[in-house]
């Protein structure tokens, strides 16, 4: 069995929360230092078993100490999946998930924009003006086709909220998922099969795949003419994994309809991007509304990391050598 001798702590909790998380590490030295004091953190991690960051580990955590396991407090972790962290044997988790529900929610309001138009019916209605030309030719969710790229927390949650809502689901994941019956097809790539099929069937294509070496710019330009015409990008998951200039291009030669985006390869997104002024793009800055104690959702995730490291299993939202990310963003 692993123990857990010191750990040093950099997250921004309230005292209540803070005060849990220490108990998580009952029996251990427990050290909380503020993010930015390179000084304190330097002299604490010497001797650390165990990080249990604000936001993504940098060299500080890399140099002289003996980590074992560093836990960075959020969700995506393409900044910490680093080769060296995986060349020094550290195991690296998140706390993917703590926000599923409303990163869900925030996918279907980017498809709920594209089905009702909002750009159109916002100007109508600044014009007073009763109806859209085309109207009579939109379609809702029901009965349409969803690709979700990514099973994760995200994509789950996804998939049960589009299943209410009566839409067809084809999923793409690394591995096949239980426990949804319901989606048509999955679509696993280490069973040999390829994105393909889903871009070629689904009406809404939505990325929740995480960022690493094998998925950067995967929606490039030659994935975008394999979607259907009138298709609907939606990007939740992170910027990297779209070619702007291959978007940019889909859009203008009409090979998809509409994207939503909410995160970029340049965050933030720099105000002379083309994006900014298109009537087919809906853009929201990196931002989703937050859930109710979003730290007492990492804390669940915390405390049953450490009974699982403790005990040697694969702790929850580990990161592998696979999901590195050589710079990419």
């Amino acid at each position: 069995m692993r123990e857990i001798k010191k750990v040093l702590a950099t997250v921004d909790y309230v005292p209540e929360d803070l005060l849990a998380l220490r108990e998580i590490f009952t029996g251990s030295e427990f050290v909380h230092v503020n993010k930015h004091d390179t000084e304190a953190i330097l002299r604490e991690v010497k001797d650390a078993d165990v990080a249990v960051l604000a936001g993504d580990l940098d060299d500080r955590f890399l140099g002289d100490n003996h980590l074992q396991w560093i836990h960075c407090d959020h969700a995506g972790l393409n900044r910490s999946a680093r080769p060296e962290v995986f060349e020094h044997g550290i195991l690296l988790s998140g706390s993917a998930g703590r926000s599923s529900p409303v990163l869900a929610e925030h996918c279907v309001y980017f498809m709920l924009n594209a089905c009702y138009h909002t750009w159109e019916l916002l100007k109508a209605q600044e014009a007073c003006s009763w109806g859209v030309p085309g109207q009579e030719t939109w379609r809702g969710l029901f009965g349409r086709t969803a690709g979700i790229i990514g099973m994760g927390h995200n994509g789950q949650m996804l998939a049960e909220r589009l299943h209410a809502f009566g839409m067809d689901l084809i999923t793409y994941d690394r591995n096949y998922i239980e426990g949804f019956d319901y989606i048509r097809k999955q679509l696993v790539s280490t069973k040999g099969d390829t994105v393909g099929p889903l871009l070629e069937q689904s009406d809404f294509v939505i990325l929740c795949i995480q960022l690493s070496d094998q998925t950067h710019h995967m929606m490039n330009y030659q994935a975008f003419q394999k979607m259907k015409p009138g298709a609907i990008l939606v990007n939740m998951a992170r910027g990297g994994i779209v070619c702007t200039e291959d978007l940019i291009r889909a859009l203008d030669e009409k090979l998809i309809a509409c994207a939503g985006l909410d995160v970029f390869e340049q965050e933030p997104l720099p105000a002379d991007s083309p994006l900014w002024k298109r009537r087919d793009v809906y853009i929201t800055p990196h931002v989703t509304p937050q859930v109710p104690h979003r730290a007492g959702r990492c804390l669940d995730i915390l405390r049953e990391n450490v009974r699982r490291y403790k005990s040697e299993e694969e702790l929850l939202n580990q990161v592998h050598a696979e999901d590195a990310c050589s710079g990419v963003k």
